[in-house]
């Protein structure tokens, strides 16, 4: 039986879904964050990010794996929602709120760019819950100067 990884910190959580948000809205405000080759990419990828950040606040113990892919499919439902238009949901879409959560116009681009985002995010995760970065004081000397 495969030992379990810790749960993450919901605090630990918060703040990097806050840090994802604010450069998401300054990759949109400040367009020169990032190369302009990119164009609104960047973006795209920070949205997926913190959907990947809002499924890890909701189930902290689950894989990696498993948040990747309720974020992809959170963020590929919410992209082809776009196709769909009926005056009610374009109301909202029209909104800042409504357009920085729901989008408003489809693109096979943007499905790439959350999966590059939701990609990185998982292949960070996983480094961060791996055994060696979790020791106390891996790699560091202790306090009599033995390794």
């Amino acid at each position: 039986m495969k030992p379990s990884s810790p749960q993450r910190q919901r605090a630990g959580l918060l703040v990097g879904l806050l840090v994802v948000i604010v450069l998401g809205l300054a990759s949109r405000r400040y367009p020169g964050l990032f190369p302009t080759a990119l164009g609104k990419y960047p973006g795209d990828a920070l949205w997926a990010l913190m959907v990947f950040f809002g499924w890890a606040l909701i189930r902290p113990a689950a894989s990696s794996v498993r948040l990747a892919s309720a974020a992809l499919l959170t963020s590929f439902l919410v992209e082809f929602s776009q196709l769909y238009h009926a005056p009610w949901i374009d109301a909202v879409r029209a909104t800042t709120a409504g357009h920085l959560v729901l989008g408003s116009t489809f693109s096979f681009r943007d499905l790439a760019a959350y999966a590059v985002g939701i990609g990185a995010a998982a292949v960070l995760d996983g480094i961060l819950r791996a055994k060696p970065w979790r020791k106390a004081g891996a790699g560091l000397p202790s306090v009599d100067g033995s390794a």
